[in-house]
């Protein structure tokens, strides 16, 4: 196992530093190296599981190395590995699989062409499930093939109690994920700077090359609507419930919160980011 140390010599910029530095806290919290820096709960009782990190250090928990459904959370690994196979302007041809793609959809139609630029934005922003398949299929050759990579890529990571089925989030009972976990993988994504631009737009325009076109809104309602939000991810089915990454800068400090099976993950959200930054700022 590669010590804190050596993660942080092995981080070549400040995006990847960060990535590196919440791995380390979070698996030195996990052993009980790294406490909760404030004895009250802000947000009792928010979901199944949370978390919150004020300037990439944990200071609020619960239940954050259980495993539970990640939903389209998923989908943050999958943009990871397309970013680290990047070619934004290649040509995907959907298949009939991703036309019949269920859930949240861009509405690809078996032929259609589209770049993958175009579709990673339909993943990030839209959660679309055709355009996410889309993806994994022209990774990969096949969802399985893929799919495998981003457990292989997960253990890279240090995701411990991460294991996926799918590349999109479709609900299975081995496709799972912690709230640690999925705060690293965040880092990690935003350290990529394709991910943080789409992340934090409010909506996009895409094209089929044949000009069949999609107008999408982010469906991370804080974007847009909370002072500073800047990404990452939302996420539900009926198994998994509302799930949620989340990630603002306010000045010098950022606040990320993560919540899996969250009652209210709007409002519990803005509540902890508040609170998050109001203890940043020594308030």
């Amino acid at each position: 196992m590669i010590g804190g140390g050596a993660l942080l010599a092995l981080a070549g910029g400040a995006p990847m530093r960060r990535v590196a530095r919440a791995l380390v806290c979070w698996t030195l919290l996990a052993v009980g190296g790294v406490g909760a820096q404030s004895p009250t709960d802000p947000a009792p009782d928010p979901a199944r599981a949370y978390l919150v990190e004020i300037d990439d250090a944990p200071v609020w928990s619960q239940a954050a190395s259980t495993p539970l459904p990640p939903a389209s959370l998923t989908k943050i690994m999958t943009a990871l590995l397309v970013l680290e196979a990047w070619r934004p302007a290649e040509i995907v041809t959907a298949n009939a699989a991703v036309a019949a793609a269920t859930g949240s959809r861009l509405g690809l139609r078996t032929g259609d062409r589209m770049r993958v630029i175009d579709l990673l934005t339909g993943a990030v922003i839209a959660s679309a499930n055709d355009a996410c398949l889309a993806l994994a299929i022209w990774r990969d050759g096949t969802e399985a093939k893929f799919v495998a990579r981003m457990n292989a890529r997960a253990a890279a990571l240090g995701l411990r109690d991460t294991h996926f089925t799918n590349a999109c989030g479709h609900h299975a009972p081995d496709h799972v994920s912690t709230a640690t976990d999925l705060a690293v993988l965040a880092h990690a994504a935003m350290a990529q700077p394709v991910f943080r631009d789409l992340a934090r737009r409010i909506d996009a325009d895409v094209a089929t090359v044949g000009g069949r076109r999609f107008h999408m809104r982010n469906h991370n309602a804080l974007i847009g609507r909370y002072v500073g939000a800047i990404g990452v991810k939302s996420g539900y089915t009926p198994q998994a419930g509302q799930c949620l990454v989340a990630l603002a800068r306010r000045g010098e400090h950022s606040v990320l919160v993560v919540m899996l099976g969250a009652r209210n993950r709007w409002w519990d959200a803005h509540a902890l980011l508040d609170r998050a930054f109001a203890q940043a700022d020594g308030r």
